[in-house]
């Protein structure tokens, strides 16, 4: 359809012969040079935002997008999950430090799997040699920037990776774990409030990458007292009794781990404010509550943000990833918290919408928080660098395949050596445990499909199954030493040596080839 003119603009073209016409047309351009020169280019323009949202020590079955028995209200992740895609079988490769959240954030930022990072938790070793020391300026925020993009980061300090960190833009660090708005989840939310603020006002059209990460629900869980009453918590005390509206203790809680996890006086399992080595259900349930509490609190937070975006325009143009870090116990297993690989801790929520994302769809993926740096790359029409080793999401993202990886592997070396691995195929997975010089040495084997909660003999206790609530069935339990599954044992146990040689795991478990 043609443009329509004013009859006054038809009127003048008509009169004038060519000589005037040309003369009239140069003149035009000449006055319109300036307000052209300070429109945005339609293409830089049209670029794809991006919104990063970590958060610290959070399960994805805290959340009902995971599990819909969870008492946890997070409305507005609801409603991402709704409008976008879900993936159910994303994970964090694990650690070699108690710190999991240290190798954690270096995989996102690099994209390089845990065993190729800038450090590998070899005591000595300042260097590993099978990382680039040059890797800082291949992270996020240095393609990013090169890209053409403003980038912006608020979280927590410390247990990171300073130096990718550092190439961000503008960055707010700081650990605010306080039950106020000035010390809590609200202050990074108000951080990338204040970005947008001053983006508006500078009429900033250059497309952004905004990591908005916060510094709960990490311990201490101080949650503000409208979040804590809702869920029968407390900040400062356990109640000798758990109140009438805790969470319930979840299906897979025992009151201790059938053997030791390796790591002797593990602070996260010895010294968690609210917890320190109890495992009875009133303190349990009240630090649940305090989880789900701060839960919420972020969850609020993200909607404010999310709110702003759509008041200025943004939201439909901004691709947002929902994560975490790890996962996390709290009770699940007899464990307190992130030193393992059973489902709850070694998976991720991972929630993604925006432009072309499917909505209210699922899949597998069997990603890794690795992969999110080629993602964004791929969808942001970047060239991911050649220190990338994770791979894509987009074809999972966008319905094309359902997995984008066979097999997964997870390691737990933090404490003794060689400690936790992990390795899953299909429905089934195998954790081995060797440590404590040989003291422990466990393998488990679980049938996913048939045993999601990953449960033990111990789950099948006549107290534990009157405080849980939960009857398992005959075949929930560990199936490492029945015979019917010795050909899925013996298969799983070769594909994990495979993914350590693979990986250049630097160590090996008591029934694995030495290292030559």
């Amino acid at each position: 359809m043609g443009r329509s003119h004013p009859p006054q603009f038809l009127l003048i073209c008509t009169r004038m012969n060519t000589m005037n016409l040309v003369t009239f047309a140069v003149g035009t351009m000449l006055l319109l040079t300036p307000a052209l020169a300070q429109q945005p280019d339609a293409a830089q323009k049209e670029r794809l935002n991006i919104l990063f949202i970590l958060v610290d020590d959070q399960s994805p079955f805290d959340l009902k997008v995971y599990d819909p028995d969870s008492v946890c209200r997070t409305p507005v992740i609801d409603l991402l999950a709704k409008e976008g895609t879900v993936i159910d079988g994303a994970h964090h490769m694990g650690s070699w430090s108690g710190a999991v959240c240290t190798p954690s954030r270096h995989m996102v930022m690099s994209g390089r799997t845990v065993w190729h990072l800038p450090r590998r938790g070899i005591r000595g070793e300042k260097q590993n040699p099978l990382c680039p020391k040059d890797l800082a300026e291949q992270t996020m925020a240095a393609v990013f920037n090169r890209a053409g993009y403003d980038t912006m980061r608020t979280c927590k300090r410390g247990n990171s990776y300073k130096a990718a960190n550092n190439q961000f833009t503008v960055v707010h660090d700081k650990v605010m774990r306080g039950a106020d708005g000035k010390n809590g989840s609200a202050w990074h939310a108000d951080r990338v409030l204040d970005y947008l603020k001053q983006r508006e006002s500078e009429n900033d059209a250059d497309p952004f990458l905004i990591y908005f990460g916060f510094s709960h629900p990490h311990d201490p869980r101080h949650a503000p007292e409208e979040y804590l009453a809702h869920y029968g918590a407390q900040n400062r005390s356990v109640p000798s009794e758990p109140a009438e509206n805790a969470p319930p203790l979840p299906r897979n809680y025992l009151p201790a781990h059938p053997f030791h996890h390796g790591h002797p006086r593990l602070r996260d399992e010895v010294n968690v404010q609210g917890v320190k080595r109890r495992r009875d259900p009133a303190t349990l349930r009240n630090e649940l509550g305090r989880q789900f509490a701060c839960n919420e609190n972020i969850d609020h937070q993200i909607g404010r943000v999310l709110n702003r975006l759509e008041a200025m325009g943004e939201l439909d143009n901004t691709l947002i990833i929902y994560t975490s870090d790890h996962g996390m116990a709290i009770g699940r297993h007899g464990l307190q918290g992130k030193q393992n690989l059973y489902e709850h801790t070694f998976r991720v929520p991972f929630v993604v919408k925006g432009p072309g994302i499917p909505k209210g769809k699922r899949v597998q993926g069997n990603v890794y928080l690795l992969d999110v740096l080629p993602t964004l790359c791929d969808f942001a029409g970047v060239p991911a660098p050649a220190t990338v080793e994770g791979r894509s999401m987009r074809p999972v993202l966008e319905g094309k395949q359902e997995t984008i990886r066979d097999v997964l592997y997870g390691v737990y070396a933090g404490g003794t050596k060689p400690g936790m691995r992990c390795v899953k195929k299909g429905n089934y997975k195998l954790i081995q445990y060797d440590s404590l010089d040989g003291f422990v040495r466990e393998t488990q084997l679980f049938d996913l499909s048939n045993n999601p909660d990953e449960l033990l003999a111990a789950h099948h206790v006549d107290v534990v199954e009157f405080l849980t609530g939960n009857d398992p069935k005959r075949h929930q339990r560990n199936l490492a030493t029945d015979p019917n599954f010795a050909n899925v044992r013996a298969e799983l146990e070769a594909l994990l040596l495979a993914e350590m040689q693979r990986l250049d795991d630097p160590y090996r478990l008591w029934n694995q080839p030495a290292i030559k």
